[in-house]
């Protein structure tokens, strides 16, 4: 299948992992098979989004002059077609960056994609369905996010991150939740200090687009 359901293509800064602060291009398909309590792009689960061959949305991204592609959801690896996205886009020198929240087997992803798992707390309601064999699959250039709504959370994350190596194979981050469904405790740098407490080489991660365009919800 070459053809990808598109929900929206922005040129923005990018907010998270490793590479925040960086300008990036933004591709962002429709469809999901989590409902995470806290989702903020949720209109990426409910629209149908439009239709768009691979060769049309590589020529798009490209034509926003970034190096840095973000492919996202939702879950982009629902759509079969996403994997040639990211070879397309890396064959033209892209570096190419896949959203996932690890339900779905990354392995067919080009090597040089960058694979950003987000791996699903309890509190999310939609904890346990990581597949083992991505977490196995993960190396150096990969990225693993926790989004954490309460202190149950960051201490299942950092079980989570201890008993499966996770630093040693590649970088980790700790994120709120935006609109936390438990408590206040993430608010005055508590994070921050159950991070330092815990040991963890771990990374904290602020959503820096939420923090520069607050008022808006798309299109960042």
């Amino acid at each position: 299948m070459d053809e990808l359901r598109i929900v929206e293509v922005f040129d923005s800064i990018q907010g998270e992992g490793t590479r925040a602060g960086l300008p990036c291009a933004f591709v962002r398909l429709a469809g999901c098979n989590l409902h995470c309590r806290y989702c903020d792009t949720r209109y990426a689960c409910e629209e149908p989004g439009e239709p768009a061959s691979v060769a049309e949305m590589a020529e798009r991204a490209g034509e926003l002059g970034r190096r840095l592609v973000c492919l996202t959801g939702g879950e982009p690896l629902l759509q079969a077609a996403a994997v040639e996205l990211a070879r397309r886009l890396i064959d033209r020198g892209h570096t190419v960056l896949m959203e996932t929240n690890g339900t779905l087997d990354i392995t067919p992803l080009p090597p040089e994609a960058v694979r950003i798992m987000d791996v699903k707390c309890p509190a999310s309601g939609e904890c346990g369905k990581t597949l083992p064999g991505n977490l196995d699959a993960l190396n150096a250039r990969d990225e693993v996010k926790f989004v954490l709504c309460d202190r149950g959370d960051f201490d299942w994350a950092a079980e989570f991150t201890r008993s499966r190596r996770l630093i040693d194979r590649c970088a980790v981050l700790m994120a709120p939740a935006e609109g936390r469904v438990s408590g206040s405790e993430l608010c005055g740098g508590e994070l921050a200090a159950w991070i330092l407490d815990s040991g963890l080489e771990v990374r904290l991660q602020l959503q820096l687009h939420r923090i520069l365009w607050p008022d808006r919800t798309r299109g960042v």
